[in-house]
């Protein structure tokens, strides 16, 4: 009994001290990491086509060019003039028109990877009345107990519909493009473009930062006292400072002139080396860009790129590589639904003459072709894409 009152008693006297929950620990500061936007579709069409020009100018063409590439319906040996296909992609729907409708398509594949097609109604010989393109960041694939995507679930805030893939022909049209590591969506280039669109957002708002300093760094305001040492009190440096954000910064103040009394000096601090490569880093980030897009530069009016000898032959390029693998697709993609609802075998056909910037191509096919004296009509006709006619 004894121990215990002294012991208690001991505790009793002790002075009381606060203890720190963060005490223990020891803080080390290193150079800052890397801050990536997020990579999820919302993410990266905000912060790669909705705030960024490059991102916002390869989608465009891309998609604007794909969709002026008009299609035409060709069977085994003939070229349809009229067809219940060639009336439903011009007016696929009452809101859109054909182009309009792939120019959406196109946009929502470059962004997603992915492209969905609805075949809504039922229209003139057991085809569909219309075809919509579904935003593909609202859509999620529904696999089955093989894999395959058993249906489609299209959400909308809190309301969802779900699309059944086990109907003779499916509702839904799926475009994906190829993605090593996924089953079931498709890789976009801005996707593979995030980290060099980061890079080009970040040295935009150095830039607009920097004009906002007045276009030029920051420098330094030296006080020297009387015997050339001392510093400012607390309320002269709160006068001093507050004085330079209202009257010396931003572009409204650039150039204005600072007086400066009571033995103050500035001294203005210059670029470094390192800060001037700045405009290099975003150009770079900038063809890195549109290189993933597959756009020249030289169409985007970046500088520093003179891989073709003129515009013209970098807008070939640009179709060839680009465009015309991507309205093939589409093509492919058509040819093996949309057929279904009318029980034929027909396909989509991207239109070559319909092609301005290949012109000159297509005409050099036409007289090759023409002057082929071992062809056939038949033969010709069906190498330019053309009808085949029975030989004479």
């Amino acid at each position: 009994m004894v121990l215990q009152f002294l012991r208690s008693a001991s505790q009793r006297d002790a002075p009381e001290e606060k203890a720190s929950a963060a005490g223990p620990v020891i803080a080390f500061h290193g150079s800052g990491r890397p801050a990536w936007s997020a990579r999820d579709v919302g993410s990266l069409t905000r912060s790669g086509f909705l705030a960024n020009p490059v991102g916002f100018r390869c989608v465009k063409m891309i998609a604007e060019a794909a969709a002026a590439v008009p299609f035409v319906v060709s069977g085994r040996e003939t070229r349809f003039e009229a067809h219940p296909l060639i009336d439903l992609l011009a007016r696929p729907n009452g809101l859109q028109g054909g182009v309009d409708l792939l120019e959406s398509f196109y946009g929502q594949f470059l962004l997603s990877g992915d492209g969905y097609l609805e075949a809504a109604g039922s229209g003139a010989g057991g085809g569909p009345a219309e075809i919509y393109v579904l935003r593909s960041d609202r859509m999620k694939v529904v696999p089955g107990a093989d894999g395959w995507p058993d249906a489609y679930e299209y959400a909308v805030g809190s309301r969802k519909v779900r699309f059944d893939m086990g109907a003779d022909v499916p509702p839904v049209c799926h475009v994906r493009a190829f993605h090593p590591l996924d089953d079931h969506y498709g890789l976009s280039p801005i996707q593979a473009a995030a980290t060099a669109l980061d890079v080009h957002n970040a040295a935009c708002r150095w830039s607009k930062a920097l004009l906002d300093n007045a276009a030029r760094p920051s420098g330094a305001i030296v006080y020297r006292g009387v015997d050339g040492q001392g510093s400012l009190q607390a309320d002269q440096y709160d006068r001093l400072v507050e004085e330079i954000e209202a009257n010396h910064q931003g572009a409204r103040n650039a150039g204005r002139p600072m007086l400066l009394e009571g033995g103050l000096d500035w001294k203005p601090m210059g670029f470094s080396p390192s800060d001037m490569e700045f405009q290099k880093t975003k150009e770079s980030a900038a063809r890195e860009v549109a290189l993933a897009f597959g756009v020249p530069p030289m169409l985007l009016g970046l500088p520093g790129d003179a891989t073709y000898a003129n515009y013209a032959e970098a807008n070939r390029a640009f179709y060839r590589l680009t465009v015309l693998p991507l309205v093939k697709k589409l093509a492919a993609a058509l040819s093996a639904w949309l057929p279904a609802f009318y029980g034929e075998a027909v396909q989509f056909l991207a239109d070559m003459d319909g092609i301005p910037a290949l012109a000159i191509e297509r005409e050099a096919q036409w007289r090759r072709v023409a002057e082929a004296d071992f062809l056939s009509d038949r033969e010709k006709r069906r190498l330019l894409g053309l009808s085949a006619e029975p030989d004479e």
